[in-house]
């Protein structure tokens, strides 16, 4: 009698607790099951209790790397694993999961615990996030991207020549690949030509194409890339580094809509959009003469400036939950996210090789992370050693709070320190923007 009674006084205090919570034996039976539990997987207690906990709760770790199959082995806890589980309704729920060792009185182990917290809404508000700061597969919160999100699909429309001018990693290959899929050439064909990495001669040939006998090793026949182009888009990567010579044939296709490949003695017509990109800054180099002004004239009439992200600071949380989640699905791992003190070391850092470094530093620590989360030793010394801020004055761990400061100065400083302006990049109101500055300690600095 006063086993039942210890049994239901458990039960009372299991279905207080609004984390899902179950139990098991040795044989892996499920011996209780609180009422959070039951709203979480759809299944009622007295359906659960005496099933084997796999049969119940489908994760996608049962049968391959069960938390608590590692914890009654080794003895040691998983605290906040996210799997994913099968709900009654066959629905995959997101859930983040601990467990530890269940004892008796006396301090045996009769089996183990596992409490499970329903991830859903998490998930559902990072996707809200992620949907409001995507436009097609770029990322970004900040306004100068928003100013070239609103007017790429009237761009995009056009057939205009276009110029994407950018540091190297700012993302010129994914702004003109949405801008091909935006346009009426989508289904169309998308030729991507790295100008910077071939020699001249190779990249006419590529460019162009060329007819059998046309050089020693012309056995036949090769079509061009403004010919595989036809009724689609080419993009012509890195068009500073092109020669002066090349620079007049390229000037013919963009004139006359025509071109000859090597050894041809008729020209070809050609329907193609082209897009072109530099990290250089091509007004230089008319003024210098290595650029043909026509030509700059011709490949300028729009021109899309990409920011660096050391200009777009705000953008690095959001990248950084991107590439997790996708080194997550390429390398099988389930790493949840980064620490305080990893994530302000990244956001104090200037990037020179902008979002491309990003992605590689996040591959990097996917490599050493053994945890979910990625720590600041997981990262290189550069990162943590910026000029911006050397990580080793300040506390062994830095909190959101710092991390905030820091990314809250920086705006401040992009807006020369108006606060309303500020305000308005932020999306914030200005008395809340004052409040925080106020309660970071933040010095606006006094105007000349």
């Amino acid at each position: 009698m006063k086993n039942v009674k210890s049994i239901k006084e458990r039960d009372i205090i299991l279905d207080s607790i609004t984390d899902g919570v179950f139990t098991v034996d040795h044989a892996w039976c499920i011996t209780s099951f609180n009422k959070a539990a039951e709203d979480i997987t759809g299944v009622p207690r007295e359906e659960a209790i005496g099933r084997r906990c796999k049969d119940v709760l489908k994760a996608n770790i049962c049968e391959r790397d069960c938390a608590l199959e590692h914890t009654m082995a080794s003895g040691q806890s998983v605290v906040d694993k996210t799997i994913q589980i099968i709900d009654a309704e066959g629905e995959q729920v997101p859930i983040s999961i601990s467990t530890a060792l269940l004892k008796d009185e006396k301090g045996n182990v009769i089996g183990g615990v596992e409490t499970f917290r329903d991830m859903s809404d998490v998930e559902k508000l990072r996707k809200e996030i992620k949907q409001r700061y995507t436009f097609e597969d770029i990322i970004s919160k900040n306004h100068h991207m928003h100013d070239l999100f609103r007017i790429l699909p009237d761009v995009a429309d056009s057939s205009s020549t276009i110029l994407i001018e950018g540091e190297s990693g700012t993302g010129k290959e994914l702004f003109a690949r949405a801008i091909h899929n935006l346009s009426p050439r989508k289904n169309g064909p998308f030729i991507i030509v790295n100008s910077g990495a071939m020699p001249d001669t190779l990249l006419e040939s590529e460019l162009f194409g060329y007819k059998a006998g046309a050089f020693t090793d012309a056995k036949k026949d090769k079509p061009g890339r403004f010919k595989l182009a036809h009724k689609g888009t080419i993009f012509l990567d890195e068009i500073g580094d092109i020669s002066p010579a090349l620079q007049v044939r390229l000037l013919r296709v963009l004139q006359d809509k025509t071109f000859e490949p090597l050894g041809a003695i008729e020209s070809i017509k050609t329907d193609v959009r082209i897009i072109t990109a530099t990290n250089k800054i091509i007004d230089d180099m008319v003024k210098e003469g290595t650029f043909r002004e026509d030509l700059y004239y011709r490949i300028n009439i729009i021109r899309l400036v990409l920011p660096p992200l050391r200009e777009r600071k705000e953008d690095i949380p959001l990248l950084v939950d991107h590439f997790i989640s996708t080194f997550n699905t390429l390398q099988n791992k389930e790493i949840i996210g980064m620490t305080d003190e990893a994530l302000a070391c990244l956001m104090s850092y200037d990037y020179p090789g902008n979002i491309r470094e990003l992605k590689n530093l996040i591959e990097r620590s996917f490599v050493l992370c053994k945890s979910a989360l990625i720590q600041k030793e997981h990262l290189p010394d550069p990162v943590c050693k910026s000029d911006g801020m050397d990580l080793s004055e300040h506390s062994d761990i830095m909190s959101f709070r710092e991390m905030e400061a820091i990314f809250l100065r920086n705006v401040l400083r992009r807006n020369n320190w108006n606060r309303t302006q500020t305000a308005h990049e932020l999306g914030i109101h200005k008395s809340t923007l004052f409040r925080k500055i106020k309660s970071l300690g933040i010095t606006i600095p006094k105007r000349k």
